[in-house]
């Protein structure tokens, strides 16, 4: 199933499946319980991010090609960093360049998000993926300038401002995807494909990096799991490219659709 998460034209926000023809009919239930189709006609007012995630934990370094363009080695354990829920964005809603705490070099990274369905604690690989509800696009926004030089050795500072995490628009249920691990993934900025490259060179795959963050640890229902990049982010490139007030910004991945958001200077 195909679901997105919406405000519809009374001011009341839930859930549709979205069909083929681009219809919606509403689901009624809880997505980490039981839900069902309804089949009664839906009509978006404007789509929001799939959930309110309970966590958003970050993998970096986790594409071979991403690792090589910036000459780093090839990590031995997934790299583990934690975006605020708070910085969740809408599709089609601004990226917001900070201004107040100022950051000059705002980067995309176009990501593979899972997320969790059921509380999941000490999975194995061989049933990691019967935790996951499904997969949705997302845009792991990067401030370089905070992430790299001044963020005191970690990178939470310059990965979680507001906005720093569109997801969306259409959360794809696992049944789906027949291999998350062999999905076309792409960022195109004003029309220029920037990345375009194949979620099978992952470093640590799904049920991997699933079995490593559930270990001795809890998952709760709703944890959204952004995946790794692949190379080509503006950081990596001579001269580098950063994300400038009045750009726009799209995460394509197979399968699962295109997450569009403008940018913008925070007023």
């Amino acid at each position: 199933m195909k679901i997105v998460r919406c405000e519809d034209s009374t001011g009341e926000i839930g859930y549709g499946c979205r069909h083929d023809d681009g219809s919606l009919t509403r689901i009624e239930g809880c997505l980490f319980g039981d839900y069902r189709d309804t089949g009664e006609a839906l009509t978006a007012k404007k789509i929001l991010a799939p959930l309110a995630p309970a966590a958003i934990l970050c993998i970096g370094l986790n594409y071979r090609k991403h690792a090589a363009e910036g000459n780093n080695p090839i990590p031995e354990h997934p790299v583990l960093f934690m975006k605020m829920p708070s910085a969740v964005q809408n599709p089609d809603d601004p990226i917001l360049l900070p201004t107040h705490l100022e950051s000059t070099k705002v980067d995309y990274e176009c990501e593979l998000a899972v997320v969790i369905g059921k509380a999941c604690k000490n999975a194995t690989r061989d049933n990691a993926l019967d935790y996951v509800l499904g997969y949705t696009c997302a845009n792991d926004v990067s401030a370089r300038d905070w992430q790299i030089s001044w963020g005191g050795s970690q990178w939470c500072r310059g990965k979680t401002f507001d906005t720093f995490c569109p997801l969306g628009p259409t959360l794809v249920t696992r049944d789906e995807i027949a291999d998350p691990n062999q999905l076309g993934i792409k960022t195109i900025l004003n029309g220029e494909v920037m990345q375009d490259w194949n979620t099978n060179d992952m470093i640590f795959d799904l049920p991997t990096l699933i079995e490593f963050l559930s270990g001795s640890s809890l998952l709760a229902p709703g944890t959204v799991i952004l995946t790794g990049t692949p190379h080509g982010v503006g950081a990596a490139r001579k001269p580098p490219v950063y994300l400038q007030d009045g750009d726009q910004i799209t995460i394509e991945i197979e399968g699962i659709g295109a997450l569009t958001n403008p940018v913008q200077a925070e007023a």
